[in-house]
């Protein structure tokens, strides 16, 4: 007979989750483990919301274990930690990201890309290492092994830092990996949302000139002015994609709805780059023609290894990179993804958890 989640682990937790693939949540008590002797436990103070969590809510990919309680951009203070945990102490500025575990052994993990693990454990909606289902961020504390455990840098405000743990890293990851970082290239940023608008301050601030290109030519003025943008193309504007042809070292494309790759080749040089940070529902087409007339990549990145992931956010604190966010109360929640269906945020609904997660919900 299944352990009640109250009852799993000896400290009470609460939370929201769904219970099921509606992916309504509403208030949710269960149970944390006792810190461990590599353990980090933090109270959570803030937890941004991905698109990533919506898709879980609602088993839009068939993996989803209910009840859910989703949040991967995770930041708190440290409350306790273990005999052997050496980076951390109690007070510290924290934060977990994507994944809570991975098997240590494989040649991705070997190589700090642990997020590429075949055994990669999510922070929520996941088995963890003793058969037990992992709980994420819309809660009020977190235990986790250090190792995938992240500081975050004194001089970044924890709202605007929470989803650089997700966003930031997914398009941070690509930059540095495929060569897109140095000084003087030209970097396209398909689409300004959550990811892209994080897109376009880490490229700025690695020395890149950016366009971004999007469908909404009223996204033109924020993406310049407010992001930084050095020029921005709208994607059905022919005229405008013509004669940016040819012009690209590579492009970031944040996308998650189907769109067409034929015109975003067109814009890059030979040998250009086009990596894919979205995740599109449905299949794109895929034209060879121009890749091989071109010599030309399309490559897919995800998040990044925890190394990688510390040294995003202290780039972040290095350059006063943080996302644009719309804090929320936790009772807010499903108004917020209702919001998220429709792409109306600016640019990622953070929630307020020290402040309105109360037990008594």
């Amino acid at each position: 007979m299944a352990v009640c989640p109250e009852q799993e682990h000896p400290t009470k937790a609460f939370g929201w989750a769904a219970r099921d693939s509606s992916g309504v949540l509403s208030p949710f008590k269960f149970s944390r483990r006792a810190t461990g002797k590599n353990d980090v436990t933090f109270k959570v103070l803030y937890c941004g919301i991905c698109h990533t969590d919506l898709s879980m809510l609602k088993n839009e990919w068939g993996v989803s274990m209910y009840p859910l309680l989703p949040g991967h951009e995770i930041v708190g203070q440290v409350t306790e930690v273990g005999s052997n945990v050496e980076k951390f102490k109690v007070g510290d500025s924290v934060g977990v990201g994507y994944l809570v575990g991975s098997c240590q052994s494989c040649d991705s993990c070997s190589n700090n890309a642990e997020n590429y693990c075949p055994e990669m454990i999510l922070t929520g909606g996941a088995k963890y290492y003793d058969g037990s289902t992992t709980y994420g961020g819309y809660s009020n504390i977190m235990v986790a092994d250090e190792h995938f455990v992240i500081r975050i840098p004194d001089n970044l405000p924890l709202d605007g830092a929470a989803p650089l743990l997700c966003a930031g890293v997914t398009t941070y990851s690509p930059l540095r990996y495929f060569g897109l970082d140095k000084p003087g290239m030209h970097v396209g940023v398909v689409g300004v949302g959550g990811l892209g608008h994080v897109a376009v301050k880490f490229a700025k601030a690695m020395g890149v000139k950016v366009t971004v290109i999007s469908t909404s030519p009223n996204k033109k003025k924020e993406a310049i002015e407010n992001l930084g943008a050095d020029s921005f193309l709208v994607s059905r504007d022919n005229g405008q994609m013509q004669a940016a042809m040819g012009t690209m070292d590579g492009i970031i494309d944040t996308v998650s709805a189907v769109h067409p790759l034929l015109p975003l080749l067109g814009l890059l040089k030979t040998s250009g780059k086009l990596v894919l940070v979205g995740v599109p529902a449905k299949p794109l087409e895929l034209p060879v023609f121009p890749l091989i007339s071109g010599r030309k990549i399309v490559a897919g990145s995800t998040v990044g290894g925890l190394k990688e992931t510390q040294e995003m956010i202290d780039f972040a604190g290095k350059h006063n990179i943080t996302a644009n966010v719309e804090v929320i109360p936790i009772d807010y929640v499903n108004t917020a993804m209702e919001r998220l269906i429709k792409a109306d945020v600016r640019y990622r609904f953070v929630i307020d958890i020290a402040n309105t997660l109360k037990s008594s919900s």
